[in-house]
């Protein structure tokens, strides 16, 4: 039997040839149609042939894809979501970390210069420089980010909301009881450690309660680093929760409470932030916000392919996505 073609797709989703072409191209279908054309996809194992499409259209349809470091598991959930989306409309995603470049986001958009590939989604959670944003701005090969835009709303891009996620955990631990809350905040070269504070803070002055700046305590985002705060925030005397910026440096201020005789959550209550896998199984199970990896990959993928397709609706141009807090025994009420 030969490979599938776009008609036996159109035959198993019982839909036209030229809808199964639409949705391929990245165009809008009936929710219904979209999900019997994946299906039909999925149960044919049907590839478009780039090749073809690439001597007509003149088109690599290739989506290059820039990561910090693609060893990183935490990115594992957003690649997922881009390459679903990518290979769904006739795609293939091609992975490049800047680790092995020293010249970072800079050289590697000089693939979509060279048409190497036809546009490019970039993920990066640090913090990036004016100048690199303006070149983006300056580019006429479509181009998404995921993460920071140096506070600039008018690029293409997908984030999330971390100002939100830590009002969220303030507004829960007030609802719970709590009063005096500590911070340990992260590395100043991620843009979520700016984000995160100023929720923090936000969220402390909305709900009329006391701040000091003695309660946030800088951290490295590591398990060492978590363990060193949260040794100087228990010198503090009243403090009845602590709020954690990641879910390292929660596991590490954890581990230090309980060196130190303190009971969680009877003494002192902790929170996370990203719901990492191991966050459900360390003792107690940590209370956390959990970020939306894949649904950020997913929008960032869509808007892409949107903008290959030239299509004006599109998503704002910058769009954070809200994470969602998980309850679990780090915390009690009082």
């Amino acid at each position: 039997m030969g490979n599938p073609t776009i008609n036996d797709v159109a035959r198993v989703a019982k839909t036209s040839k030229s809808t199964v072409s639409r949705f391929l191209n990245g165009y809008t279908v009936k929710k219904e149609t979209e999900q019997a054309l994946r299906s039909a996809i999925k149960e044919l194992k049907y590839h478009p042939n780039v090749n073809a499409r690439r001597l007509v259209k003149n088109h690599t349809r290739a989506i290059g894809i820039v990561v910090d470091d693609i060893a990183n598991n935490f990115y594992s959930d957003i690649l997922r979501g881009i390459e679903m989306v990518a290979n769904s409309h006739g795609y293939q995603c091609i992975y490049y970390s800047r680790t092995s470049n020293y010249q970072g986001e800079y050289g590697f958009m000089d693939l979509a210069q060279e048409r190497q590939v036809d546009g490019l989604i970039l993920v990066s959670f640090l913090k990036r420089s004016r100048g690199l944003i303006e070149k983006v701005k300056a580019l006429s090969t479509p181009i998404v980010l995921i993460g920071d835009t140096n506070k600039n709303d008018s690029v293409s891009s997908v984030d999330v909301d971390n100002e939100f996620g830590i009002r969220e955990v303030v507004h829960y631990l007030h609802r719970i009881g709590h009063r005096k809350i500590g911070y340990i905040s992260g590395p100043e070269e991620f843009s979520s450690t700016y984000w995160r504070r100023k929720g923090y803070e936000g969220a402390l002055e909305n709900l009329h309660l006391k701040s000091d700046p003695s309660w946030i305590v800088a951290s490295n985002w590591s398990e060492e680093g978590g363990h060193r705060a949260m040794r100087e925030l228990l010198n503090i005397n009243g403090i009845t929760a602590v709020i954690a910026s990641n879910d390292e440096t929660a596991i590490g201020a954890l581990l230090c409470a309980n060196e130190l005789g303190y009971q969680v959550p009877l003494d002192i209550s902790v929170v996370g932030f990203d719901d990492i896998p191991v966050s459900k199984w360390v003792y107690p199970p940590l209370t956390t916000v959990k970020q939306p990896l894949y649904q950020m990959g997913e929008k960032a993928g869509l808007e892409l392919i949107k903008k290959l397709n030239g299509e004006k609706e599109r998503l704002p141009e910058r769009l954070l996505i809200k994470p969602k807090l998980i309850a679990r025994q780090s915390c009690r009420n009082l």
